[in-house]
């Protein structure tokens, strides 16, 4: 899927926006191995249960899942295991004091391609309960029932 700006999605955590309100995003750069990168730009990434974190001021993506490159040979990477963010020292200093508030996380919900090199974006969300996701829920369905009468006018 490639985008109008320049930017090919290799993965999307669309999940992540019904599970958390999203609040601040941050493009990350990430530390692959050469057989991960090429998985990756096969589009075989799954991020929907990854997370991310600061450990002793350094960002890492925890649980993204990259399947083993299929001509791969014997040091082929392992497809799940914590990998390197590239931030800014006052990204990741911001980053650091923001998730030690109550209830708020770290979560990957992009990806992608921009300019040959692999992006992650990250966001900053704040778990919703279940009120907060019938309440997102139902303004979805109404959306599209505006939509639906809308088009239905025009004909």
């Amino acid at each position: 899927m490639k985008a109008p700006t320049g930017i090919k999605i290799i993965s999307d955590n669309r999940r992540a926006g019904y599970e958390y309100h999203l609040l601040d995003r941050y493009e990350c750069g990430i530390v692959l191995t050469g057989t991960e990168v090429k998985a990756a730009r096969g589009g075989r990434v799954q991020i929907a249960d990854a997370y991310a974190e600061v450990i002793d001021n350094e960002a890492w993506l925890q649980n993204a899942h990259i399947s083993e490159y299929s001509h791969g040979n014997i040091s082929n990477h392992i497809p799940v295991h914590k990998r390197k963010l590239l931030l800014h020292r006052k990204e990741i200093d911001k980053l650091h004091q923001t998730t030690r508030e109550k209830g708020l996380t770290l979560i990957p919900t992009k990806m992608y391609l921009k300019d040959g090199r692999i992006k992650v974006e990250v966001a900053v969300g704040k778990g919703k309960k279940l009120h907060d996701k019938r309440a997102t829920e139902r303004q979805r369905e109404q959306e599209a029932e505006a939509r639906a009468a809308v088009s239905a006018r025009r004909r």
